[in-house]
């Protein structure tokens, strides 16, 4: 596959991409933030240019030194032609199958072509499948066709107010990441604690710091520019909190003309009332997350 290096090609990458929103969606938004400093040192590869089909952003080499840290070793899939991506992804060693790695894509038809890659490699994978929203900003901008279609809401929705005396709105520090780490559904361990950390010194975070002068809430956003890791305390849910936090950060990266979205377990049913009230967008293509593992 061919390593696109120069900013003047990523930006036509952006470009393109943008074409087949919502299936590029998380490719979208990891090329978009590599076109603004690419402060993840990720890598674009395409199986041609500049009619591609298959897209694939990973990591460079360098950054992928540690064979059983998936966090880093994530990679995200675009394809126009699950053929073309099977193709692209056997005659080609862009993903590393003798490590512990993540994929990542809008589109859950690559399941197929990813479990047969697996197979091959005598590889264990895990596949994850959540909803995926996208706020009425970014789809008034990104996607005009599916608000068209859809009919609808267009504005933010209100989230439920907080006491604002006893919560205050500030920003995480990366000594916030243990904390972040310890109720991230995906995290718990020291790999994900140093992933945290990374997120939180390079993206807009966001969060209320509770009468102790500690975060009760927080949202933070990953290196495809998603709000990825967002909870409450214990001690301080039914307050509003997250509700809080969703509309103040999807705000924020809306005036900065960041494209803002997130995902929920489907069984979170919590998540999905707070998004339905705030107006975000279920896109149909969904989230999906490939954890695999050498066997």
């Amino acid at each position: 596959m061919f390593h696109l290096h120069s900013p003047q090609l990523l930006q036509m990458l952006e470009k393109s991409l943008r074409k087949s929103l919502p299936e590029s969606l998380k490719v979208y938004g990891t090329v978009f933030h590599m076109n603004q400093g690419n402060p993840f040192n990720l890598k674009a590869l395409v199986d041609k240019w500049p009619d591609f089909k298959t897209v694939v952003i990973r990591p460079r080499e360098q950054e992928m030194a540690d064979d059983f840290d998936h966090y880093t070793n994530t990679y995200q899939i675009y394809s126009k032609d699950l053929n073309n991506c099977q193709e692209s992804l056997t005659t080609s060693d862009v993903i590393n199958w003798k490590q512990h790695l993540q994929i990542q894509s809008s589109q859950s038809s690559l399941n197929e072509v990813i479990q047969s890659l697996a197979a091959t490699k005598f590889v264990k994978v895990e596949h994850t499948q959540c909803i995926l929203y996208v706020t009425p900003e970014t789809a008034r901008k990104l996607l005009p066709s599916l608000l068209e279609t859809k009919n609808l809401h267009v504005g933010y929705g209100t989230p439920k107010a907080i006491n604002e005396e006893m919560f205050k709105l500030s920003s995480m520090d990366p000594t916030h990441a243990a904390l972040v780490n310890k109720f991230w559904h995906f995290g718990g361990n020291e790999r994900s604690q140093r992933f945290i950390e990374r997120c939180i010194r390079t993206f807009p975070t966001f969060c209320l710091l509770g009468p102790e002068g500690t975060p009760a809430s927080w949202s933070l956003m990953d290196q495809t520019g998603e709000i990825r890791m967002g909870a409450t305390l214990p001690e301080y849910r039914g307050h509003g909190l997250i509700s809080h936090m969703l509309a103040v950060h999807t705000r924020a990266l809306d005036q900065l003309g960041i494209p803002a979205y997130n995902h929920t377990d489907k069984a979170n049913k919590i998540i999905q009332r707070i998004s339905h009230n705030l107006h975000h967008i279920a896109i149909p293509c969904g989230w999906n997350q490939w954890n695999c593992e050498p066997l």
